[in-house]
């Protein structure tokens, strides 16, 4: 008889888990709250316009194919890729008519590089090197295993090779040493909020994000982000896997010790295993009432952990399109990044904007009606417990009125102000009671160095049998491959328990 597995939220990495496990013989059923997959890898619509509610940018592409591989489907059927070059375009705020296209096309990037300074190109691909050489080691030493004891990871092996890692400074200090031209620092260096944290106070190891998408690009999935989402969902229903949709669970009904199932209102779902993909944090102050099996997670542990930024997202519906405006992703820096990063993370309102601006319908022109185009524009912010401020209307107000001021300086958006015809937003407080984020933190915890390998949260449940978690806030973090990684990690542990199989990490 198959043993049953309750997995707890169809966001990205219960989907991933839910499929692994359905594949490997598993009865799975999935239990999610909202009437769609994806949690904050959704979508919205109005109006004819549909854009990704959250993440926006694909990159390690092989990981998003990999799913799909691992049950013997070819990924072009579910999630059809584009690559993109140039990857995005960056604007500064001293000179916004001369931006700076972003290309992982070599001979185009040493090109722009050069017209920077010969130093900062050889500096550049210096970075290059070392980058690849700490994310090699990460790759295959950290990010894909788990850490289920204290000598999974202080041995002599991992901290003799770790060396190259160096984690003793900072992702801007890092970039320093390299790069001397502050636009291009602030290129490379910004990419460490996609994770939520400070280049200031990020590990240099988070320097290898903009290493991948040099290396393997930046892609747009037809359909948009959702597409994934989407196309999990069919995978893990192909191989015979349940959705229980418009359905939360209440608690994880824990016994002596042990996982039993989960609570749904007053019915208990009894299960041999349980995966949660719920936000971790949440998770262990409202699902988990058992305090014995809460761990060194206690709520009071909780409370004082650091957590990463927020954001707060524009979906405008146009009502043309931006024939003029070339590329789909563009970044808008106008300010010095340490200031905006001090306003961000001290939880004050910026004077001055720094944003992201998505144009999915210029690839796919099916996401907007005929003849127009849709804004997904997105603003890392204070997260709730940070902000020294009320999210209100006022604020949105505030930053929607910083924002399109600063747009409208950008050739091809002069008049986007008087173009929008249709128009909502995502707020840190809608990230919090829409997708249980907590303190409306999108990134989940932090990844601060004592908050990220080993010192962070881990899939297998400490305190409780049969009991793993998955998602941003557990190992190895935030950001769609990293985790659809945490998402192979949970499955392969419960395999691992249940069946004595070791994975050889």
């Amino acid at each position: 008889m198959k043993k049953k597995v309750i997995v707890i939220g169809a966001g990205a990495a219960g989907l991933a888990s839910a499929i692994r496990l359905q594949y490997k013989g598993y009865d799975v059923e999935l239990y999610e709250k909202h009437p769609t997959p994806g949690g904050k890898m959704n979508q919205i619509e109005m109006d004819g316009y549909r854009f990704d509610l959250g993440p926006s940018l694909v990159m390690m592409p092989q990981v998003y194919r990999e799913i799909f591989e691992y049950c013997g489907r070819d990924p072009d059927d579910y999630i059809p890729m584009e690559k993109l070059d140039p990857m995005y375009r960056v604007y500064f705020s001293d000179n916004p008519k001369e931006p700076v296209d972003v290309s992982s096309d070599m001979v185009k990037w040493t090109k722009t590089l050069e017209s920077f300074s010969e130093s900062d190109t050889a500096g550049f691909f210096r970075y290059l090197n070392d980058a690849y050489k700490s994310y090699s080691f990460s790759w295959n030493n950290i990010i894909r295993r788990p850490f289920r004891k204290q000598t999974d990871f202080y041995n002599l092996t991992l901290l003799k090779e770790g060396r190259e890692a160096k984690s003793g400074i900072n992702a801007d200090q890092f970039i320093g040493r390299y790069i001397k031209d502050e636009r291009l620092k602030q290129m490379l260096s910004f990419q460490t909020l996609y994770i939520g944290i400070s280049p200031f106070k990020s590990p240099s190891f988070y320097t290898t994000i903009p290493m991948t998408q040099f290396l393997y690009g930046v892609w747009f999935i037809k359909g948009g982000m959702y597409t994934m989402a989407r196309s999990m969902a069919r995978l893990f229903q192909e191989l015979g896997g349940h959705i229980h949709y418009n359905t939360s669970v209440d608690e994880i009904v824990i016994e002596n010790g042990k996982a039993m199932g989960v609570r749904i209102a007053d019915e208990v779902k009894a299960a041999d295993y349980v995966v949660c993909n719920a936000d971790f944090p949440y998770a262990m102050k409202q699902l988990v009432k058992d305090e014995p099996a809460k761990g060194k997670y206690t709520d009071k542990k909780i409370d004082k952990m650091k957590y990463s930024c927020s954001t707060l997202v524009f979906y405008l519906g146009m009502n043309r399109k931006y024939e003029s405006v070339e590329h789909i992703h563009h970044f808008v820096f106008d300010e010095d990044l340490e200031k905006n990063m001090q306003h961000i993370f001290g939880g004050s309102k910026p004077r001055r904007a720094s944003f992201y601006v998505y144009i999915a319908s210029k690839m796919d022109a099916s996401l907007a009606p005929a003849g127009k185009d849709g804004l997904y524009i997105m603003m890392p912010v204070s997260n709730v417990k940070t902000a020294k401020y009320e999210w209100n209307e006022d604020t949105i107000h505030y930053y929607r009125k910083l924002i399109l001021n600063k747009l409208k300086t950008i050739k091809g958006f002069e008049t986007v102000e008087e173009e929008i015809v249709a128009e909502k937003h995502m707020s840190p407080l809608d990230f919090e009671s829409t997708f249980n984020a907590y303190n409306g933190a999108v990134f989940g915890l932090m990844p601060t160095l004592l908050q990220s390998s080993h010192f962070r949260p881990q899939s297998k449940a400490k305190q409780c049998d049969n009991l793993y978690f998955n998602g941003s806030s557990t190992h190895p973090g935030a950001g769609v491959p990293i985790v659809l990684l945490s998402a192979r990690i949970a499955a392969q542990e419960l395999i691992q328990d249940d069946q004595g199989i070791s994975f050889g990490y």
